[in-house]
């Protein structure tokens, strides 16, 4: 690893030493902050959080709020470097692609001879993926914070020579490119493992796993064919479905607990999109002698029946829990485990999304009771069960591995802006 000769303190705590040549000013005195007006033909430019700048148009049209009357927006050129100034702490601040107009919520540097705003623009993100400009700014709404220029530019910042800067902007914009390609494959490939998995639960919970059984009509336009001997039936025939309770906030206070004897108490939240409870410990448990709340218990599953992820969230439980109402238990007087299964193939998840209904979207456990189901002999049942939880089990693991891969690799990548923007490896010319 390349190093610098000598060091010397920046006296900024976020950045540590520095090279003894590099210097530390306000950016006030470096960088050209402007609010230029916008021309008639300009279209909304929007500054993302994973640093794009661009058109609106050009990642999606709805989702945002629209001013009716513009005051105060300003004119983005290609090449300026933009700061949300409620969103740069999610890294909402990048290079500007396009020219535009935006909200005057952003600030605007435009380039000069004096500095690369790539190289600034690495300094702010890195600021941002450490929780700097977090601690820094000024809550005034959730999950936002106010990262004002006049805040910011009143905060000292690392400034290499000029050529230096221009050197360390392309030697990293090199090797993030090279990073985020290979991040871009092992998310193809995690997508098509996933695929495959929903492609083998389809097969399986609607065919069977022998291919040479006779087949016949179901009856039932998005399950088609089945093996002859299997049977239609509705999930109101063989299982119970019931939502949970929601606690309000005296109950939630009464309901911390970190004692692992109490039952955990589960919402949406906490359940992923792999099928997985990742929040068992979200701080509040119910204790077994004294629970006035439904439970769903171990051996049943979960689905999540309202909001945006209705019917795509679904865990199968290894303990008891309780749960709040957005959640649906399935308790089968069969097996449940084959119905979890059902649950999660294609022609059920189109059925599901058609029926959602409401603002928020959601399915009524009414309409799930009377949603069709196919059923093998329970003997089957069991074998197609087994089959599934070696054959998933093989698979989740492989996904596990892929994006144990893409974090490492998004891990390097931040470390690598780090310590090159900082000055903590020097960047030479052969390693451009």
């Amino acid at each position: 690893m390349n190093r610098y000769q000598s060091f010397k303190s920046s006296e900024i705590d976020w950045v540590g030493e520095i090279p003894s040549h590099w210097e530390t000013v306000k950016p006030k005195f470096k960088l050209n902050r402007v609010t230029r007006p916008f021309d008639d033909d300009d279209e909304v430019v929007t500054c993302f959080r994973d640093g794009v700048v661009t058109h609106r148009k050009n990642r999606r049209e709805t989702g945002f709020t629209n001013s009716i009357k513009e005051h105060g927006y300003q004119q983005i050129r290609p090449g300026d470097l933009v700061v949300h100034e409620m969103d740069g702490f999610e890294g909402a601040i990048g290079i500007s692609d396009s020219k535009g107009k935006s909200t005057p919520v952003y600030t605007v540097i435009e380039p000069d001879e004096r500095v690369d705003l790539r190289y600034i623009n690495y300094l702010l993100r890195e600021m941002s993926k450490t929780g700097k400009i977090e601690s820094l700014a000024r809550s005034i709404r959730e999950r936002t914070t106010d990262f004002r220029w006049n805040m910011w530019s009143e905060i000292h910042f690392p400034f290499p020579p000029i050529e230096e800067q221009q050197l360390i902007s392309r030697y990293l914009d090199k090797k993030t490119e090279q990073i985020d390609s290979l991040v871009k494959k092992i998310q193809k490939k995690i997508e098509l493992l996933k695929e495959q998995r929903t492609s083998l639960i389809n097969q399986c919970v609607t065919k069977g796993l022998d291919s040479n059984v006779e087949m016949k009509d179901s009856g039932v336009e998005w399950i088609g064919e089945i093996p002859k001997h299997w049977r239609k039936s509705k999930f109101k025939f063989v299982s119970d479905l019931y939502t949970g309770d929601s606690l309000n906030d005296s109950q939630k206070l009464k309901y911390e607990s970190d004692n692992p004897n109490d039952i955990p108490y589960v919402s949406s939240k906490d359940i992923d999109r792999d099928y997985h409870i990742v929040n068992y410990n979200n701080g509040l448990r119910v204790p077994k002698e004294e629970n006035p709340l439904k439970i769903s218990p171990k051996g049943s599953f979960l689905m999540v029946i309202e909001g945006g992820s209705s019917g795509r969230k679904i865990v199968f439980l290894e303990q008891d829990v309780c749960f709040v109402n957005k959640l649906c238990s399935f308790n089968s007087v069969e097996n449940t485990k084959f119905q979890y299964y059902f649950v999660q193939c294609v022609g059920y998840q189109d059925k599901f999304k058609f029926s959602l209904s409401g603002i928020i979207g959601g399915v009524s456990i009414s309409k799930l009771k009377d949603f069709e189901l196919i059923l093998p002999p329970l003997s089957e049942q069991q074998k197609i069960v087994e089959y599934l939880d070696e054959q998933t089990g093989l698979i989740d693991n492989k996904v596990f591995i892929e994006e144990k891969r893409m974090e490492l690799l998004k891990e390097y990548r931040q470390s690598l802006i780090s310590s090159v923007a900082t000055g903590k490896v020097r960047v030479t010319e052969d390693m451009i």
